[in-house]
């Protein structure tokens, strides 16, 4: 089967079933997805294998530590994906919610509410999980999914799309509204991009080369996700003790994903107390330093950084640090360098924690707390289907209402307009 064949055969499987999928009752949504969840946790030992042949396939091909633990399965990991999608599963269907009612003088009766996208298209790279969590927000939301994953991952998704459609079509969700492109090309990720007839959205949700790739070359209307240039900054008054426990979580407890963090920034008037040790610390973690001129002189350690530093993601145990003047300094280097996803300071200061929260540009701004947290799981949404960093439709974890559009359902009583 070409390339074509496969993106026009799900494509229209996926079609069809997306307007049987958008009248289904919560009660069988939310049944398939406790089917599947439990399927998935019953085939662990199957998702396991077919995993470890991509990582196999990865390790001989060279693959680094990172993308090898963002591509790895686990027991714990396949438990969260399960739990993820019972989660959706107990969360109110949005389908239907009635955002607006209006009774105009000549008594029409005009309601706007929410109705499913329609097809979504989800490309993604060595992430399996991805999979799972997409699917079942596609599901409850009444979408249907067309997931076209990197090569790197093609067992393990094929593996997870399996067990999906199993146990959903075996309890009522329509055959075709979950598809896997199997043909992991740059042809079939090209050719997904412009499938227009079929698609009504694509979101894609990896590496800043992937998303540009989508933003440059798609003719479906697409959502930008997952490019995450994180910062900490810790104020002259901050709790040097919270700082460092959340600068370490930040950075160290899953250093290959979008929200971690990639750079820290301290105020001048606390750099000599608080630097030294805080990047031995992380040093003893097996992070790499690059620093400007003035951490290079507390730190030998550290290497000088780029320019290109500054606006890199590592996802890596890698970070960059400066020391700024003051709050605004720090506040006007992530506005110029930041990738708009998730930014935090550490400071006792409510005016100038207001501050930052006001004036950095992210989707998410936190107040003493890791940046870790800019995550569906994590903000109660059971899943993600990826972080918004733009600022048209949806912004940050995209749920399920960032899922659905609107349509206006209009109520007369014989009127005509003159």
């Amino acid at each position: 089967m070409t390339v074509i064949e496969e993106l026009n055969q799900k494509g229209q499987l996926a079609k069809t079933s997306s307007y049987q999928l958008a009248t289904l009752s919560t009660e069988i949504k939310n049944q398939a997805l406790l089917a599947i969840a439990g399927a998935l946790r019953n085939e662990t030992a199957f998702l396991l294998a077919e995993n470890e042949k991509d990582l196999a396939q990865g390790k001989d091909s060279g693959m680094n530590q990172g993308l090898l633990d963002r591509l790895a399965l686990t027991e714990a990991r396949i438990a969260a994906m399960a739990e993820g999608i019972e989660q959706i599963a107990a969360l109110p269907d949005p389908i239907g919610e009635a955002l607006s009612k209006t009774v105009r003088p000549n008594g029409l009766n005009i309601t706007k509410v929410r109705v499913p996208l329609g097809v979504i298209g989800i490309i993604y790279e060595a992430r399996p999980n991805v999979t799972a969590d997409a699917a079942g927000l596609c599901i409850k939301s009444g979408n249907a999914v067309i997931l076209r994953g990197g090569k790197e991952a093609l067992c393990s998704n094929r593996a997870i799309v399996q067990v999906m459609q199993n146990a959903g079509y075996r309890a009522g969700l329509p055959v075709g509204c979950i598809n896997l492109i199997e043909n992991t090309s740059r042809e079939s990720a090209t050719e997904l991009m412009r499938l227009n007839e079929y698609l009504d959205v694509i979101i894609p949700r990896g590496g800043a080369g992937l998303i540009r790739a989508v933003v440059e070359n798609a003719t479906v209307p697409a959502i930008e996700t997952g490019t995450g240039n994180c910062h900490v900054y810790v104020d002259a008054s901050a709790d040097l003790s919270m700082a460092k426990r959340i600068v370490i979580n930040a950075k160290t407890q899953r250093p290959s994903v979008c929200n971690a963090e990639e750079k820290l920034l301290v105020h001048q008037d606390i750099a000599k107390e608080f630097l030294p040790d805080m990047l031995k610390n992380l040093s003893d973690f097996g992070v790499s330093i690059v620093g400007d001129a003035k951490v290079c002189s507390l730190f030998p350690s550290a290497t000088l950084a780029t320019e290109e530093d500054w606006s890199t993601e590592y996802l890596d145990l890698k970070i960059g640090v400066k020391i700024v003047e003051n709050l605004e300094d720090a506040i006007a280097h992530i506005n110029r360098y930041n990738s708009r996803h998730s930014e935090a300071i550490i400071t006792q200061d409510t005016e100038a924690a207001k501050k930052f929260q006001n004036e950095v540009d992210a989707a998410a701004v936190y107040v003493n707390a890791s940046t870790r947290f800019t995550d569906g799981f994590e903000f109660g949404f059971g899943a993600e289907i990826g972080i918004s960093t733009q600022k048209i439709h949806a912004r940050g974890p995209m749920g399920l209402a960032e899922l659905t559009s609107s349509k206006y359902v209009i109520q007369g009583t014989g009127q005509i307009r003159e």
